[in-house]
């Protein structure tokens, strides 16, 4: 029982297509609106973030107090 293994090509042919996406699209805003905090957010999901912009801190806790 043994079994040939075929060799399959892809054909030329055959090639994946690229679609377009539009990211202004009503989809695309209600998922935007979901995802991102603030305008600096939905740029950078959009692929329109800079490398000079400030990373995001950290909360601060409250301090305590310490009794004397």
């Amino acid at each position: 029982s043994k079994r040939k293994r075929s060799s399959k090509k892809r054909s030329v042919s055959a090639k994946s297509t690229k679609t377009d996406v539009n990211i202004l699209s009503p989809a695309a805003m209600e998922n935007v609106y979901y995802i991102s905090h603030n305008a600096v957010d939905c740029l950078e999901f959009r692929g329109f973030g800079w490398t000079g912009a400030t990373k995001k801190k950290g909360k601060k806790g409250k301090k305590q107090k310490i009794k004397k």
